[in-house]
């Protein structure tokens, strides 16, 4: 039985700075995961979120 799918789904969002950045305070990759509404917001998400190994607010996009 399949199931409709939703409005509102799961995303991962992952801090930009940590993949780019080798000095930083600890090895590892920031993530985040939210809902968004795919009607209302059909782009890729960015948010400014804090980084724990960053130590820093960075802003975080959504992954697949």
């Amino acid at each position: 039985m399949a199931g409709k799918k939703g409005v509102r789904i799961i995303i991962t969002l992952e801090c930009t700075e940590c993949r780019s950045n080798t000095d930083k305070r600890s090895p590892g990759v920031s993530r985040y995961t939210t809902m968004k509404n795919r009607r209302n917001t059909t782009g890729r998400m960015e948010l400014k979120k804090f980084c724990t190994h960053c130590n820093a607010h960075t802003i975080h996009k959504e992954t697949k």
